[in-house]
Formats: structure tokens, C-alpha cells, sequence
């Protein structure tokens, strides 16, 4: 059983910059990809950032050019890098992975971007 866990969030000011990470508890090599979601309050969970097995990303709209997506293999982390960042990223993030048509979710961690 695959364990995810997060850290990195935190309350940062309009414009601002955090970095999630996401530690895995095996190797990272078995998901065929890797994501970050996010819920506000009221909200329905939205994927925000994705990355395959082979290298492709995808971002959302919202956050297009001011997150990035990215693995360590050796160190068997997900990061998200987050610049820029606005009241409207307020949120929790989820750490997600997908294996044989699984998914396996970390506990979240809170964002909030307020001044």
C-alpha cells in the first residue's frame, strides 16, 4: 500500500511563492502518473497540475505559468512550485498518484494566500 505524504503549504501574501512536496513511501517509477489537486471551501476538488510516467505535464488554465510540475526519482518526491500566487489558490492540495487504475491520495496540506 502506497502511503503519500505531504508538507510545504502554508499562508504566503499576494505574489508570493510556496514549494509543495510529496514523499512517497515505495518508488515513484510504478505510477503511471502523478498530480496535485486542489479543494477551496465550497468547492469540488479540481486537478491543477499532472505528470506522466513519461515526462508529460499538464496544467490548468488558472495556474498556467506560474506552477510547476516536477518529480525526483531518487528521492521518490513530487513537487509543486508555486510563483504568483493569488487569493483564488487558497485551498488544500492533494498529493495524488495512479497505479494499475488505482489512486492513491496524501492527506493534503492547506495553502492559504491572503495578506
Amino acid at each position: 500500500q502506497e502511503q503519500l505524504v505531504e508538507s510545504g503549504g502554508g499562508l504566503v501574501q499576494p505574489g508570493g511563492s510556496l514549494r509543495l512536496s510529496c514523499a512517497a513511501s515505495g518508488s515513484i517509477l510504478i505510477f503511471n502518473a502523478m498530480g496535485w489537486y486542489r479543494q477551496a471551501p465550497g468547492k469540488q476538488r479540481e486537478l491543477v497540475a499532472a505528470i506522466t510516467s513519461g515526462g508529460s505535464t499538464y496544467y490548468a488554465d488558472s495556474v498556467k505559468g506560474r506552477f510547476t510540475i516536477s518529480t525526483d526519482n531518487y528521492k521518490n518526491t513530487l513537487s509543486l512550485q508555486m510563483n504568483s500566487l493569488k487569493p483564488e489558490d487558497t485551498a488544500v492540495y492533494y498529493c495524488n498518484a495512479q497505479y494499475r487504475g488505482t489512486h492513491y491520495w496524501g492527506q493534503g496540506t492547506q495553502v492559504t494566500v491572503s495578506s
